[in-house]
């Protein structure tokens, strides 16, 4: 039977409770019951003028209008401002009613430049909630996994200049050239110089590198923005060339995102290890789980010494084929010298300035190897091994690797940080920004990072209706009662 129902009930009147139109599992309520969101007014509370100018707008709403934006993956905060017109969730999350008017679209970015630029005030939010999920007992910080990933800058990629530029100076430079130097000492070699050199100290040191005054090594040229100069040109393997911001996340073996970094998009993962590093560095932090750009002696030995274990993953040779692989050849710590598969020593040479010693064989008894066309290529038929003067950190590390357990726990990677990643670009807006300055690219990682706790925090703790939603459900079932009972109750009046 064709059923047709009427367009009168858009101008029907309905006396209704906001509270009640908005279902008591939405995820919307669930988040309002787990964060008491009046810490705001203390951390925005210098920024406003206690006695002078006009009221404004009260700092919680903004802030939730914004932290609708990053929960739902809105693109602009136009588009925001349009949804919390005609929905009453936001609305209800917002504390508005149905008739009062929204915030232009403008109202926090100019905020954002007037009162909250060059603070950490989106941090700060998202440490509040992370501390609520520690509150909770719901993050377990002794196992960490720490990846980087790539995020689109605001930038056109034709707008660029080639700027010559310093290399920025490693965190583990100052101790790894004292090390060099002892090293060096202790092999009857000369201290390096700090100023640039042309020719070495020694005869047998010509592939030592020019440094600059500061150790910080040469200039080298890079594609800088003229739109967005802080981000950085990104190219990886097959994947496009463009402008990015690297953003280095640090999360538990339960997905919690523990903390961040934001830096340009042509800096290497191990160059940037150490800020993360540092911001999730705990007392109770056992293992540290980090992907093969992040396989290196410096940070294993950082690691280490700090006494916290770290997984790094198998790393293939990257020998031509037809050699022999470096394993191959055999190290003797007792006389600090490699054997070759042909039984023949490799005698220490020098320490060069990245920190490798290098072991070079005998041109002359090698000419005559059967093995010299598996081993070398070189004019003067002399093999050279490198060995860094931390690597017995990395073969500590090894070590750990082959350990009951370690497996399953590096497994456990596409399962947690891997999979933070994937749910930022796809539901969160990460695959790009239209934020512009590593500033700005710092909220939008602290709001979406904050968002994505607040989910799970709020889907585990927020199941629990609010008193406020049983109070108006009950006023509302005694107004339905009332009027059932005045239709069926005849008054009489008289004059």
């Amino acid at each position: 039977m064709l059923h047709e129902e009427p367009t009168k009930k858009r101008e029907q009147f309905v006396y209704a409770c906001i509270d009640e139109l908005v279902p008591q599992n939405h995820l919307l309520r669930k988040i309002d019951r787990v964060i008491d969101w009046s810490f705001i007014y203390d951390l925005v509370k210098e920024k406003y003028s206690p006695d002078r100018g006009r009221p404004s707008l009260d700092p919680v709403i903004l802030i939730k209008i914004v932290l609708i934006q990053y929960l739902y993956g809105i693109r602009s905060m136009r588009q925001t401002i349009r949804e919390i017109e005609v929905n009453l969730a936001y609305r209800w999350f917002l504390g508005m009613d149905m008739y009062e008017k929204v915030p232009h679209f403008s109202t926090f970015g100019k905020n954002y430049t007037r009162r909250f630029k060059g603070t950490d005030l989106f941090e700060q939010i998202f440490s509040k909630i992370l501390q609520e999920c520690i509150n909770a007992k719901l993050v377990d910080p002794s196992e960490i996994f720490i990846d980087a990933t790539h995020v689109k800058a605001c930038a056109n990629n034709k707008k660029l200049e080639i700027k010559a530029v310093q290399e920025e100076a490693l965190f583990y430079e100052e101790q790894l050239k004292k090390e060099i130097n002892e090293d060096r000492i202790a092999h009857g070699k000369k201290a390096l110089k700090e100023k640039e050199v042309d020719s070495s100290d020694d005869d047998d040191d010509d592939n030592d590198e020019p440094s600059d005054e500061n150790g910080h090594g040469e200039e080298k040229e890079i594609k800088v923005s003229t739109t967005d100069p802080e981000s950085g040109w990104f190219h990886k393997g097959e994947h496009k060339q463009v402008f990015a911001y690297s953003i280095e996340t640090a999360c538990d073996k339960h997905g919690w995102i523990l903390g961040f970094t934001v830096n340009p998009g042509n800096l290497h993962d191990s160059r940037t290890f150490k800020g993360i590093y540092d911001k999730v560095k705990n007392p109770e932090l056992e293992t540290v789980i980090v992907d093969a750009g992040y396989k290196t002696p410096a940070i294993a030995k950082l690691l280490l010494d700090d006494g916290v274990n770290p997984l790094f993953p198998y790393k293939r040779p990257m020998t031509k084929d037809g050699f022999f692989r470096k394993y191959e050849y055999v190290y003797d710590e007792y006389y600090d010298c490699y054997l070759c598969p042909a039984n023949k020593v490799l005698k220490y040479s020098t320490t060069n300035r990245d920190g490798y010693r290098e072991y070079k064989s005998s041109g002359y008894i090698c000419e005559h190897c059967p093995y010299l066309s598996q081993c070398t290529q070189s004019k003067n038929h002399v093999k050279l091994v490198t060995r860094h003067i931390w690597e017995d950190y990395m073969e500590r590390a090894e070590d750990i690797r082959h350990t009951r357990g370690m497996k399953e726990l590096y497994d456990q990677r596409k399962e947690t940080i891997e999979r933070i990643f994937g749910t930022a670009k796809e539901n969160h807006g990460f695959r790009y920004t239209n934020m512009i300055g590593n500033e700005r690219m710092k909220m939008k990682a602290a709001l979406t990072f904050a968002c994505m706790n607040l989910k799970k925090l709020a889907r585990i703790m927020g199941s629990k209706p609010s008193i406020s939603g049983h109070f108006c459900a009950f006023f509302l079932a005694l107004h339905d009662m009332l009027i059932s009972r005045m239709k069926t109750t005849k008054f009489c009046f008289t004059a």
